[in-house]
């Protein structure tokens, strides 16, 4: 049986070119989040809405997260009881950086803890939500995996990333961990 992949974007949510959206009409385990305001992140919004999505599709769930979907499931991580199998968190933006949503509430402070689920973070040398030392502090804060993709931008739909199996394949690595 394949594991339900819960997909979280960032701020502005997925467009159709981004890794995300083309993993969603490829694969029929995957799920997309739904938020009501994706332009004015509010943590507390955000995190019951991963709440609700993870209570309904239960502990076997995968979360594919990019950006500020990424930062999210790790504050969600430190107010929860659920449990998933596993989260790909890519592109984690760094809530004290100059690019960083000025709509976003709730994100200032960074989580301080190990993910309690295998977590695997994937950065790139030229994200401008980013520096690479930051995802480093993440990977090291959270014990988590860290893939550096090299000059990769933001790592969405302008990388050139398309339908990006190596993100799909250490996803999937995650549900056997």
């Amino acid at each position: 049986m394949l594991s339900p992949v819960l997909i979280f974007p960032g701020y502005a949510n997925s467009g159709p070119g981004h890794w995300q959206s083309l993993w969603q009409a490829a694969y029929p385990q995957c799920q997309r989040i739904t938020i009501p305001d994706w332009m004015r992140p509010q943590r507390e919004v955000w995190v019951a809405a991963l709440e609700r999505e993870v209570a309904r599709l239960g502990p076997d769930v995968l979360i594919a997260a990019h950006s500020m979907g990424s930062l999210t499931v790790a504050h969600w991580a430190a107010q929860t009881s659920l449990r998933i199998r596993g989260a790909l968190l890519v592109a984690v933006p760094d809530p004290q950086g100059p690019a960083f949503p000025a709509t976003a509430s709730g994100y200032e402070d960074l989580p301080s803890l190990i993910l309690p689920f295998p977590a695997h973070i994937i950065a790139s040398r030229d994200d401008p939500y980013a520096s690479m030392a930051f995802s480093q502090q993440c990977a090291q804060r959270w014990a988590c995996a860290l893939t550096d993709l090299g000059q990769a931008g933001h790592i969405n739909a302008g990388s050139g990333l398309a339908d990006w199996p190596q993100g799909w394949q250490t996803l999937q690595a995650l549900s056997q961990s």
